[in-house]
């Protein structure tokens, strides 16, 4: 992607993320645009190439040396009067990756950290026994997450 794409794309996420805002306010529910701003937000902080949609496993790729690392993104808001307990997507173990990623963005649907697991401390936690949403459904809590993995950029630290 050229560095003008990326600038467009940039700005019709401004935009989208714009438009989400205002129907969150106007009917107290998400547009639904958080897994694409996740992915925009991943590749340009972290420097990840994004593949095409719906390529099974993982969304990017990220070139440590000579290492291709397959990189699955998942995306959270956090709103500031969140309740307790929020969760990230479902992760398939079934299927390749090496790593995932969490964007955590505010209400605005601004990135404010991104923490990084390996698949190995991914894998532990969904089968750890005890909950049925995390081992049936691969959803890990986003503070499940954080404790599993390490947080690799902030807002504050750019």
């Amino acid at each position: 992607m050229t560095a003008s794409q990326q600038q467009e794309i940039e700005q019709l996420l401004n935009q989208a993320k714009g438009l989400a805002r205002r129907y969150r306010q106007l009917t107290g529910k998400p547009l639904g645009i958080t897994g694409e701003v996740a992915e925009f937000y991943a590749a340009k902080f972290l420097g990840l190439w994004l593949l095409p949609a719906r390529e099974p496993g993982y969304d990017a790729i990220l070139q440590k040396g000579d290492k291709k690392l397959r990189v699955q993104i998942k995306g959270r808001c956090i709103p500031k009067k969140a309740k307790p307990g929020q969760r990230i997507g479902s992760i398939k173990l079934d299927k390749e990756w090496d790593c995932v990623v969490l964007v955590l963005m505010d209400e605005d649907l601004e990135a404010t950290k991104i923490y990084e697991a390996d698949r190995t401390a991914v894998e532990e936690a969904l089968r750890f026994p005890g909950s049925k949403a995390r081992n049936e459904r691969g959803a890990l809590s986003v503070n499940k997450f954080k404790s599993i993995g390490r947080l690799i950029w902030s807002h504050n630290t750019t």
